[in-house]
């Protein structure tokens, strides 16, 4: 894939974004599009985003997939909450992947992670506290929101 190509394919991300969340309603250009936070097309080495297009660009096909499908899910994750739709099991991918998880995570992939986690950054077995904490605040609001 060329740049020219690349972005296309983002332009096409971004249109899809606009539909799914904002189907006909008139933008401001002031809505906080997940678009924004994961891609740019105005420069290849903007890192202000999460994934420029300099680093799509150089990954594998299966790692471009990944990436368009975190997109997908965090997209439909805001229009569910916009829109009021809350289920039990839905997580933010956000939170999900400070964990190091994908997306489409369960419960029990949580915990498991969390434990793993938990006895590498625990102050007690040598690990960084700062970590600890951060990691501990992720699991609660991810276990706290599910309960």
């Amino acid at each position: 894939m060329n740049f020219d190509d690349l972005k296309k394919k983002l332009r096409e991300l971004k249109r899809f974004e606009i539909e799914t969340r904002f189907k006909g309603q008139l933008l401001t250009g002031k809505e906080d599009l997940v678009w924004n936070r994961f891609f740019s097309t105005r420069s290849e080495y903007d890192t202000s985003v999460k994934y420029p297009m300099n680093y799509i660009i150089l990954i594998d096909k299966q790692n471009v997939k990944e990436i368009f499908s975190e997109f997908f899910c965090m997209v439909y994750f805001k229009y569910y909450q916009e829109n009021g739709i809350t289920h039990k099991n839905l997580y933010s991918p956000e939170l999900l992947s400070m964990l190091g998880l994908p997306p489409d995570s369960t419960a029990n992939d949580i915990k498991k992670q969390f434990r793993e986690l938990a006895k590498k950054y625990h102050p007690d077995c040598g690990g960084d506290s700062e970590k600890f904490i951060e990691m501990l605040e992720v699991y609660h609001k991810l276990t706290d929101n599910n309960n």
